[in-house]
C-alpha cells in the first residue's frame, strides 16, 4: 500500500502580492461572456467573480508540469496527482473591487486532507484568499481544490446523475461552451491547464471525453446568468460546488431564480439533465 504523505506542515503558509485592475482584462471578458456593456471606465466596480483574470500565477514556461500548470512545492504542497480540480468556493463581498484599482491579495492554506475515493486517494486543500484596496477589506474567498488520480482502463464509468426539475419561472439558458471560448477564458486568466485547450491531452492523458469546461468559468457563466435577470442586484455571499464535469461542444442548461430567504440559487446542468454545478447566494 501507498504511504499517504504528510502534508501538514504546509498548513498555514502565506503568500501576499498586488495586481492591478485592467480595463482591457474587463473589455476581453465581456466579449467573453458575449456581453454587450459599455466600455468600462476607471472606478467602475468589476463585476463578481471576473477578479480571477488577476493575481494569476506567471510561472516561468520551464518550471510549468506536465499538464500546463506549475509544479506544486512553492505555494501549494508537492501533490504527486496528475488530475487537478476546482472543486468549489464561497464567497463574502465586502465591497466591489474597483476597475483601475491596485489591490493587494493574501492568500493561506487552511487545511490539507487525504481521502479515499472511488479511484483511489484524494488530496484536497483548501485555501483563503483575502482582497482589499486602501487597506479595507473587499473580497473574501475560500477556494477547495482536489487532486486526483489519473484515470484508469479499469475505472468503473460515474453514475448518472439524478435528473434535475427546474421549477416554473426558473431563469433558463443554455450555453455552449466551444473550444475557442474556453481558449478565450484560459488566456484571461493565465490558465496553463491543457485539460482546457489542448483536445489529445484531455481525451488521450488524462482520460476525459473532450476538453474540460473551467469550473470557475462555469461559476461566471452562472453569476452572469444572475446578472441578467436582477440588473446586477449587489450580493453579499455566493458559494459554488462542481458536481460534474462539463465538457466542451456539448450545450448546457443553466438555471436560477430567487429562494425564499432573501436569497438566490443557481444551477448548471449536464446535457441530460443533472447537477454539474449548485450555486447560492445572499443580496447584499
Amino acid at each position: 500500500m501507498t504511504e499517504t504523505p504528510d502534508y501538514s506542515n504546509w498548513i498555514g503558509r502565506t503568500e501576499r502580492a498586488k495586481d492591478d485592475i485592467t480595463v482591457q482584462s474587463v473589455i476581453a471578458m465581456s466579449a467573453t461572456l458575449d456581453r454587450d456593456d459599455p466600455r468600462p471606465r476607471p472606478g467602475d466596480p468589476l463585476p463578481p467573480l471576473w477578479h480571477w483574470m488577476y493575481f494569476t500565477p506567471k510561472a516561468r514556461r520551464s518550471v510549468l508540469g506536465p499538464d500546463g500548470h506549475p509544479d506544486q512545492g512553492d505555494f501549494l504542497p508537492p501533490v504527486n496527482l496528475p488530475r487537478r480540480m476546482f472543486a468549489g468556493a464561497s464567497y463574502r463581498f465586502h465591497t466591489p473591487l474597483i476597475i483601475g484599482a491596485t489591490v493587494s491579495r493574501k492568500s493561506e492554506i487552511l487545511d490539507v486532507t487525504t481521502k479515499l475515493g472511488r479511484s483511489g486517494q484524494l488530496i484536497f486543500v483548501k485555501v483563503r484568499y483575502v482582497f482589499s484596496m486602501d487597506d479595507k477589506v473587499a473580497l473574501e474567498e475560500i477556494q477547495n481544490i482536489v487532486f486526483r488520480p489519473a484515470a484508469g482502463p479499469s475505472d468503473s464509468p460515474t453514475p448518472a446523475p439524478e435528473p434535475v426539475t427546474v421549477p416554473p419561472g426558473a431563469w433558463q439558458d443554455q450555453v455552449l461552451a466551444d473550444p475557442v471560448t474556453l481558449f478565450r477564458y484560459s488566456a484571461l486568466t493565465f490558465n496553463g491547464h491543457r485539460i482546457h485547450y489542448d483536445r489529445s491531452y484531455a481525451t488521450d492523458i488524462e482520460g476525459y471525453p473532450d476538453l474540460v469546461v473551467h469550473g470557475p468559468l462555469i461559476a461566471t457563466m452562472l453569476m452572469d446568468l444572475y446578472r441578467k435577470n436582477t440588473n446586477d442586484r449587489p450580493i453579499a455571499t455566493f458559494q459554488f460546488r462542481a458536481k460534474n464535469p462539463l465538457f466542451a461542444n456539448s450545450p448546457f442548461p443553466i438555471t436560477g431564480g430567487v429562494d425564499d430567504n432573501d436569497g438566490f440559487w443557481l444551477k448548471a446542468l449536464t446535457p441530460d439533465g443533472g447537477t454539474a454545478m449548485d450555486a447560492t447566494g445572499t443580496f447584499s
